[in-house]
């Protein structure tokens, strides 16, 4: 019998996968399709690459939306709540944990350490649902281009030689 009591690995998900309906980029964790798909069979290395993305994505989107955030008291507020980080999360993570729960109840927005009042609450996270969900298209789209361009260049190199 084995004593191996496994705690499950922290996942991006945020429980609304769009995938499933055919997306390219899930609405809800940002994730591509495949990595949604694959996740499980993903390595440390390739969970980490996949997470550092979704960070900085929101790094660019939600730093600068929240100029006023104190960071120390957002991340109390989300230890607090008993969110889950990696100990490597960003600050754009932070805070999007911060502002995901005051979306959910906007009263919690003076303590949240966002710097943000509730009445501001909901339209800043349907701003930050439509930023977020452009980049990481573009970025998806980008990913794609690419690929394409790669797998173009070297059959043009084998029909070449």
């Amino acid at each position: 019998m084995s004593t191996d009591r496994r705690i499950a690995s922290l996942t991006p998900c945020a429980g609304r996968c769009s995938t499933v309906f055919g997306d390219s980029v899930c609405r809800g964790c940002r994730r591509f399709n495949h990595e949604v798909i694959q996740w499980n069979t993903y390595t440390p290395e390739q969970h980490t690459a996949v997470w550092k993305r979704l960070d900085a994505q929101l790094d660019q989107i939600l730093v600068p939306m929240l100029p006023h955030a104190d960071l120390r008291h957002v991340e109390g507020f989300v230890l607090s709540k008993r969110i889950r980080l990696r100990d490597d999360a960003s600050k754009g993570r932070k805070l999007y944990h911060a502002l995901k729960i005051c979306e959910k109840n906007k009263n919690l927005a003076e303590e949240s350490g966002l710097g943000i009042q509730g009445k501001q609450v909901k339209l800043l996270w349907q701003e930050f649902e439509r930023r977020v969900l452009a980049l990481a298209t573009a970025s998806y789209d980008f990913a794609f281009l690419r690929a394409d361009g790669i797998s173009h260049n070297l059959l043009q190199m084998m029909e070449e030689d």
